[in-house]
């Protein structure tokens, strides 16, 4: 079988969306197999962020060191256990800040989300989901794996009344990829910008959140 080349686009993409996307979704946009994928990325240097980690879990990727690689006290035994906060503590800003499960508020992308659990083994952002998620799985079911809930065009609420599962559709990742890929839209130089200036603004609200969130 021909060798599918890598591309200047490809790799471009591979920069900007690495970090933070699964890489079954980059293989599926790129029409490629995950072991090209992660295979591609350690030869670029490209490492998953450690909020991608945190979100996964302990599910670690090919090329990503472990968080806590090269940390004395870190170790099974070590002194790092006796100052450990214990589970469910709660304490200083994370008390006042708290928000009890059930509570709205609407995302930095504008959609509404629910918060669900206070498990302190997740990361703060997975203890909140989309409203629109939620109302999606109560009428037609689970979500496959590899596919997400979005709004039709033109249908987005954030209005809590308003997220009714005839407004929804559920799409692979590559799909929803697609439909928000600046490079669709803009030319190269100016689709830069906006994906400089998106993860700048995403950056910036993830750290507002966390301060929130806990």
């Amino acid at each position: 079988m021909k060798r599918k080349l890598w591309t200047e686009f490809d790799d471009r993409c591979l920069r900007s969306f690495y970090a933070n996307t699964h890489n079954q979704v980059l293989a599926e946009f790129l029409g490629r197999t995950e072991p090209a994928i992660s295979n591609r990325a350690i030869k670029l240097g490209l490492l998953k962020s450690p909020g991608y980690i945190a979100r996964q879990g302990t599910r670690f990727q090919v090329g990503q060191r472990p968080w806590n690689t090269g940390l004395k006290g870190w170790e099974p035994g070590g002194r790092s256990v006796e100052t450990r906060f214990k589970a469910g503590h709660i304490g200083g800003a994370a008390q006042h800040n708290y928000k009890p499960i059930g509570s709205l508020r609407i995302s930095a992308d504008g959609n509404l989300e629910r918060k669900v659990t206070d498990d302190p083994n997740l990361y703060p952002a997975r203890r909140w989901v989309p409203v629109s998620r939620l109302v999606w799985e109560a009428e037609r079911g689970p979500i496959p794996a590899g596919y997400v809930v979005r709004f039709k065009d033109g249908m987005h609420t954030n209005v809590l009344e308003d997220i009714t599962a005839d407004r929804l559709q559920c799409i692979s990742q590559g799909e929803h990829m697609r439909r928000n890929s600046s490079w669709t839209k803009y030319p190269p130089e100016v689709a830069r910008l906006v994906q400089l200036k998106g993860a700048i603004n995403r950056q910036v609200n993830r750290i507002a959140r966390e301060q929130e969130e806990a």
